[in-house]
């Protein structure tokens, strides 16, 4: 691929996401009214001519954009990533480029994404489309054909391409400013020609600010402006799908799910605690990451409770502590055993995530000078001694550390 050089509208809008910190994921279609995941149409092998009937019964009467922006607005979040179009083909938005959308195909007949588009305007949240290059239905796609020189056998993937380029114009030209295009769906053909120097080049020059995401867990590539982490934070490889990967300097995202599943499922309920959720959030930002936490919402359109009492707790500690969060930087040093740190400006913040056996935290080889230490609230000065190996702190037994002891340190 030829080089790509961002525009400092770009570049501005790489730090404007990396001050975000905090999103919301959504996968919402057709397949949540079978309330089995988002990937059912291929793990119970339903033949697409059988599950396109599904449309018929998607008529998703209780959605709210208004009530879905103050759900992510209350618990923090400062974007919202939607799937505009899942693996199975079917697109969330009014389309011209294939009849199979919400708006010609549902009794549904209107388009969520103006909806949601309008009121993140209002509200000031980063609206981002999640895409799929990925397609078990669509003719030009020819799921599961053999790929020969870069190209599907029998197959008119040229056409495919240029549906794609299609839809992705109108989701850049019909809902105002886009934050981030996120694509997902690649690992299905490594060995494809997916001609994303035409199609990363078609993003930034319908809208320079927008970046860029591919979920296709490898090394990011010409073009790319965020280097995402499924279900992992960035250098780990705990969900098995960053085997090899590095991270790199570009803005880094977490993706991870409330439960298990992406898409609403009835029978899912490993439900992550409100403490696990800012774990989570606090050791991607102390890694320089951000989170993007998912919610699959129900076929009425409404978000289940589970999520919303979960994401309401996750807002009252956002309220409180969101300061050492939001535009902060990490990477100050290594994840340690007893949390990490956070930077903005002249000040660190040490987040306590695990109380230690001693009676002190040690943060290995922090060269900064630390001028004062103090409790997050200021209510007490903590002790300290600044060594050539690191810094020893001493907050004392009354430190609570029940979800995140945070001190911050002043440095010169």
């Amino acid at each position: 691929m030829p080089e790509y050089i961002p525009t400092q509208g770009n570049l501005e809008q790489r730090a404007a996401f990396q001050d975000m910190r905090f999103g919301m994921f959504i996968h919402w279609g057709i397949y949540s009214v079978l309330g089995d995941g988002e990937w059912v149409m291929y793990q119970q092998k339903i033949p697409y001519k059988t599950y396109k009937k599904l449309t018929k019964f998607f008529n998703p009467q209780d959605f709210d954009a208004k009530e879905w922006v103050q759900i992510a607005k209350s618990a923090g979040m400062k974007y919202i990533t939607i799937t505009t179009r899942h693996h199975d083909s079917f697109s969330m938005f009014n389309t011209e480029a294939s009849p199979y959308n919400i708006v010609d195909g549902t009794p549904y007949g209107k388009d969520p994404l103006k909806e949601l588009a309008a009121e993140c305007k209002k509200e000031g949240i980063t609206l981002n489309f999640y895409y799929s290059l990925l397609d078990w239905a669509r003719e030009d796609y020819g799921f599961g054909k053999k790929i020969v020189d870069g190209y599907p056998v029998d197959t008119d993937w040229d056409s495919y391409i240029t549906f794609m380029k299609t839809q992705l114009t109108e989701l850049l030209t019909n809902y105002g400013e886009i934050g981030v295009i996120w694509f997902d769906g690649h690992w299905d053909r490594k060995k494809a020609n997916w001609h994303y120097n035409e199609i990363y080049s078609l993003i930034h020059e319908l809208s320079p600010t927008t970046l860029i995401a591919n979920n296709h867990h490898l090394q990011p590539i010409p073009g790319e402006d965020i280097q995402t982490f499924e279900r992992d934070l960035p250098g780990e490889n705990k969900g098995g799908y960053s085997a090899g990967v590095k991270v790199s300097q570009l803005p880094l995202e977490s993706c991870a799910t409330m439960a298990k599943s992406w898409g609403f499922n009835l029978n899912d309920k490993k439900f992550k605690t409100t403490k696990q959720l800012i774990h989570f959030l606090v050791n991607a930002a102390g890694r320089n990451g951000n989170l993007l936490l998912n919610v699959g919402p129900m076929p009425n359109g409404e978000i289940q409770s589970e999520f919303v009492e979960t994401l309401k707790e996750v807002g009252q500690w956002t309220a409180k502590y969101g300061e050492s969060i939001y535009g902060s930087r990490g990477n100050v040093i290594k994840p340690q055993p007893w949390g990490t740190i956070t930077q903005k400006d002249k000040v660190l913040y040490v987040h306590v995530l695990k109380p230690t056996q001693e009676p002190y935290i040690f943060i290995p080889e922090l060269n900064e000078k630390i001028i004062s230490a103090a409790a997050f609230d200021g209510t007490s000065k903590i002790k300290f001694k600044q060594v050539r190996e690191g810094v020893f702190l001493y907050p004392g037994e009354d430190f609570d550390t029940e979800i995140d002891g945070i001190i911050k340190l002043n440095i010169r």
